[in-house]
């Protein structure tokens, strides 16, 4: 009679707790277990010693099931009026009433997989009067020829910015020389190609470059410049890459200054232009500090997740084979992303790190959205190097970094369980003078990210009135704390991997129960760290 049925799909012993203390009967299915999750595209794949604790916990349960299991036997005919699950297409349709709660929305793909997202923020500046370029890496979808090409573009472009951000690291005519990488990234497996290959070459790779490479990379950039500058006011300006410079060789010479080693000679006239036209290409570009001079590219697939099938590399060509399936038949020809690395990063203690940053969508016919006041970050297992391109020195994903011990030469300050509460972050901050960063800066800049991001795809979400969602975002952190958004996550992982993810992960659980049921009930109650960041 009072509507107290639940039903929960996954491992979540939190909400079953929590809603059996406010009185909560569970509607158990067997055939929804562990064996549904199991097989579903985003099941998270569990190490040994996750399994073991899992059971424990199930034993744990078991025993003090006792009057909850009779009461779930008499109910067992019931429809639920609360389901949580980890994913929506495990519930039976029938039980998706319409005056029911579930803990997701359909069609959220449009801003859940990196190809919906990056499909949803290149369409924002049509819907809202925000630049995604602020703060989304540039994307492109490579199975779309018009992106492909766009990308295309964007990489050559890139690497004539690069080549003068090299020049400029010695003054006057002496050589400029970038430093050599090691035979040991040569060697990564699992990396496409950081290093260039010498057979691409044509002159032994510490012989300087002369005047000329940097006189074309100067003349393709004020092309570039004249194009963003007057691009409102004149659409058939030519693209700076359909000029009559040869982009192989162009390229090649690049790599070989970038990767292998080779020296640049420049004149005085041409380092002074070359710190003239970036300051102008600064102030069009938002992402020219973030992008770094070794264009660096991050490949996904496009529905992948936990670190799945990525690829970094900076060669052109090896972009456009993944893009056709010629190296990697597991992902479907033509569903990769491609997305700009970001290069200057801040690292702490050397080591790599993101943050996971939960927010809760109760509405969105009017959009509505509580941001948590609480996160964490994850840290990577090995040293940070853009010379190295291993995955435990580039991705923080916990389902990566737990297969890695941490390496012998890792600062001994980072955490031995890879994880930081966002406190332990602001206390860092503030050791480096930058104490108002997080109120002032990052947490200012997540809150924009996300809500520019859910306006973007708005009208592509299955809106269910009634229902809420939690998702996790995660964010890189650039050398300026301008924070940068990676992806949104639907079904943001519970699971305690340290003492402060135990905490945290509880805490935003029982959050979130108090925002969805007791404040219907009680609009005045504690909602824990949730605040109301946006209502449409």
């Amino acid at each position: 009679q009072e509507k107290k049925i639940f039903m929960v799909q996954g491992p979540y012993p939190v909400i079953r707790h929590q809603l059996r203390a406010r009185g909560w009967v569970e509607r158990k299915l067997p055939s929804m277990g562990r064996q549904l999750e199991q097989h579903h595209p985003l099941h998270y794949a569990w190490s040994p010693a996750e399994e073991e604790e899992e059971k424990e916990e199930e034993q744990c349960d078991e025993d003090l099931n006792g009057i909850h299991d009779l009461m779930s036997y008499l109910v067992r005919d019931r429809l639920p009026n609360f389901i949580w699950t980890n994913f929506l297409e495990a519930t039976d349709h029938e039980l998706l009433q319409q005056d029911h709660v579930v803990n997701h929305y359909s069609r959220v793909d449009a801003f859940t997989t990196k190809e919906g997202l990056c499909l949803s923020l290149q369409n924002l500046p049509w819907i809202e009067q925000a630049d995604p370029n602020t703060f989304f890496p540039r994307c492109y979808r490579l199975g779309t020829m018009d992106e492909q090409e766009a990308f295309i573009e964007d990489f050559r472009l890139t690497a004539a910015r690069s080549l003068l951000k090299l020049a400029l690291e010695e003054a006057g005519d002496r050589p400029v020389r970038t430093k050599q990488v090691p035979n040991s990234a040569k060697r990564a497996g699992w990396h496409r190609s950081h290093v260039s290959h010498p057979k691409h070459s044509t002159a032994p790779a510490g012989s300087p470059l002369y005047p000329e490479l940097v006189e074309e990379a100067l003349e393709v950039c004020k092309q570039h410049l004249g194009v963003l500058r007057h691009q409102d006011i004149d659409r058939g300006t030519p693209s700076p890459c359909r000029t009559c410079i040869n982009w192989d060789r162009f390229l090649q010479e690049y790599y070989r200054v970038a990767h292998e080693g080779a020296g640049l000679v420049l004149t005085r006239q041409q380092r002074k232009q070359c710190q003239n036209l970036l300051q102008c290409l600064a102030e069009q570009l938002p992402q020219l500090g973030m992008e770094g001079k070794l264009n660096i590219w991050i490949l996904k697939p496009g529905a992948e997740s936990q670190g799945r099938g990525i690829v970094c590399t900076t060669r052109l060509e090896e972009v456009l084979q993944l893009a056709r399936g010629f190296t990697a038949p597991s992902v479907q020809v033509g569903r990769w992303v491609v997305q700009k690395y970001v290069e200057q990063l801040l690292t702490i203690f050397g080591t790599k790190f993101d943050i996971r940053q939960w927010f809760v969508v109760t509405d969105w016919k009017p959009l509505t959205v509580w941001f948590y006041r609480d996160c964490y970050l994850r840290f990577c297992s090995w040293p940070f190097s853009l010379c190295h391109l291993e995955r435990a020195r580039h991705l923080c994903n916990v389902s990566v970094q737990k297969w890695y011990k941490t390496s012998p030469d890792q600062d001994p300050r980072v955490p031995p369980d890879k994880i930081w509460s966002n406190k332990q972050f602001q206390e860092y901050l503030a050791q480096l003078g930058q104490a108002d960063a997080w109120h002032q800066v990052l947490v200012p800049g997540m809150k924009a990210a996300i809500l520019n991001t859910l306006r973007s795809a708005q009208d592509q979400v299955g809106f269910r009135k009634g229902s809420f969602e939690l998702y996790g975002a995660d964010f890189l952190v650039g050398e300026d704390c301008q924070p940068w958004l990676l992806e949104i996550n639907s079904c943001p992982t519970m699971r305690a991997s340290s003492a402060v993810t135990r905490r945290l992960c509880a805490n935003v659980q029982r959050d979130t129960l108090r925002l969805v049921l007791d404040r219907k009930n009680n609009p005045t109650c504690s909602i824990g760290a949730f605040e109301l960041i946006y209502k449409e």
